[in-house]
């Protein structure tokens, strides 16, 4: 489908929901997983369920494991944007691990992972702390992991109008080290592209050069590191990428 199709499309779509009284529902604001969307985070969940671990590098095995919940000696908390897009991949791509329905493995809803862009998309429309707004082209099973599986007690809702990329960027890192919120030593998140490219060029060091600093992330991409938390002489909080940690897992940029 071409761009001016797709936009007659797009304002289709939304007239209907509005004559239809679906006021809660939208195509521009907070735009739902598309057809093409749901198709990657399909790929990511069979990815991760046919990858044998024991054929894979030591480093990559080891993120593996925590990412599907099956590392006995370490714990992977599941976190996403707020945007609906972002909280339904990460329901699809690690729909395996959430079917297992172990106690508090729920998905940690933050604004903090917003996309950093003005445009509607970029807009949540769910309300904070309160339970999520799922999409029309969400599966009953994602319905389901949105109602019963995702923790909203952190989500403040859509992103303040005096927020930006860094101001987030900034706040996900204190969270990731305060241990209030954030309690196990590793993270996935579910975002987006534009923001993970933010965060790889502000947190690894000004001299390395790797794609992830000029390529977004593609969709359904994979990839892992580490991060290291410094407080200096003035009280001060400084975050880094650990150069020699990054590692893509899947897709890539």
């Amino acid at each position: 489908m071409g761009f001016f199709p797709g936009v007659l499309k797009s304002f289709a779509t939304e007239w209907y929901f509005l004559v239809s009284g679906q006021c809660d529902e939208s195509w521009f604001f907070d735009s739902p997983l598309s057809a093409k969307g749901i198709s990657q985070a399909e790929s990511v969940a069979k990815f991760l369920r046919e990858t044998d671990v024991q054929y894979a590098p030591p480093k990559e095995a080891h993120l593996l494991r925590l990412i599907k919940g099956d590392d006995p000696a370490g714990k992977c908390q599941l976190i996403s944007s707020n945007l609906r897009r972002a909280i339904s991949t990460c329901c699809i791509a690690l729909q395996d691990r959430l079917d297992k329905r172990v106690k508090d493995d729920k998905i940690l809803i933050l604004e903090e992972l917003q996309e950093a862009s003005i445009n509607p998309d970029a807009l949540s429309i769910s309300p904070p702390l309160a339970p999520l707004v799922t999409a029309f082209t969400d599966s009953e099973r994602v319905k389901e992991i949105y109602a019963t599986q995702t923790d909203t007690s952190q989500n403040i809702g859509n992103k303040p109008l005096k927020s930006n990329g860094l101001i987030r960027m900034e706040a996900f890192c204190k969270l990731l080290f305060d241990n209030t919120h954030i309690t196990a030593d590793s993270v996935m998140c579910t975002g987006h592209s534009y923001w993970f490219r933010a965060f790889f060029q502000t947190y690894l060091p000004k001299d390395f050069n790797h794609v992830c600093k000029k390529k977004k992330l593609v969709n359904g991409g994979v990839v892992g590191f580490s991060m290291w938390h410094k407080k200096t002489d003035k009280g001060e909080d400084k975050y880094m990428i650990d150069p020699n940690s990054l590692v893509v897992l899947y897709n890539g940029f």
